[in-house]
């Protein structure tokens, strides 16, 4: 069993989230017409507050909130129609939920607003790349920050994708990010990292990360994934988006016992009782989430 680093806890302003005793759960919220799993359940405000406060309640310890689909094939929306999508829910949801809510967002001035507004995390699918004033205003604010890899663009990025050593490489890339992160003011122990699972990968992309995770702590900060429900477990099983729970539990079991400290997820309730076994095996001892007295 690969040896994880033991990180106390992910610091931003705003929050503190405990990283040493259990894994973290992050909760999707897409507000998009278009989202390859969930687009166009929550674009209507009430409908995207209740689930919010619903996500909170089946025990995600994050939120992560997003106006602009980043699907294979899908194509950039402005900036105006991503702020008329998410702000008037993160108004809302700010006084409804009490986790940390992440804003998924490539744009600087969206970031700006939904911080100013309460949210604390920023995770940028671009690892700082597509606006380059986003690493100012993550390192003004003191938020939190996720930086992913992904190969390309999303309306291209599944076209051919290509490596020569997919882990090597990724490895590469996010120590680059990191370090730019770092220099642009962004303090280390708010960043953590992302190796993007189906962004720009093909399906033995995709297996290589999950069975080699652990070779990213080397970059010395957390790890997060992103498996659920994505493309490649469609391929694998023959099963459509809304049938491929199953196999996103194998891909955060697989990733916890690599060694993730963070997993975003669809099905919060279901992947975080997965995550929680996970982890009890990869410590073998009594996971933090198991109610007390239980055997």
């Amino acid at each position: 069993m690969p040896v994880t680093p033991q990180y106390l806890s992910w610091k931003g302003n705003g929050f503190s989230l405990p990283l040493q005793d259990r894994v973290l759960i992050m909760g999707v919220l897409n507000v998009t017409p278009d989202s390859f799993s969930d687009g166009g359940r929550f674009v209507k405000r009430e409908t995207a507050i209740a689930r919010a406060e619903e996500i909170q309640s089946e025990g995600a310890d994050i939120l992560d909130l997003g106006g602009e689909s980043s699907r294979p094939g899908s194509t950039p929306v402005s900036e105006e129609e991503e702020l008329s999508r998410i702000l008037p829910v993160l108004r809302a949801v700010v006084k409804r939920v009490t986790i940390p809510i992440s804003m998924d967002t490539t744009k600087a001035a969206i970031a700006r607003q939904c911080l100013e507004l309460g949210a604390c995390i920023i995770n940028d699918i671009s690892a700082l790349r597509d606006d380059p004033c986003m690493a100012s205003v993550v390192a003004d604010a003191g938020a939190g920050m996720i930086l992913m890899h992904r190969q390309g663009e999303p309306l291209t990025m599944q076209n051919d994708p290509c490596y020569t050593d997919v882990v090597r490489e990724i490895g590469d890339f996010l120590q680059t990010r990191l370090q730019f992160a770092v220099a642009a003011g962004i303090a280390a122990e708010r960043i953590v990292l992302d190796p993007g699972i189906g962004f720009g990968k093909r399906i033995e992309h995709n297996l290589e990360i999950l069975k080699k995770l652990s070779v990213f702590h080397e970059l010395g900060r957390p790890i997060a994934v992103g498996p659920s429900r994505k493309g490649f477990l469609g391929s694998l099983l023959g099963r459509d988006v809304a049938e491929r729970e199953w196999g996103t539990a194998a891909t955060v079991a697989a990733a916890v016992l690599q060694g993730a400290h963070i997993v975003r997820v669809h099905a919060v309730a279901q992947m975080k009782e997965v995550a929680c076994v996970s982890w009890a095996i990869r410590q073998a001892t009594v996971s933090a989430c198991v109610p007390k007295g239980g055997t």
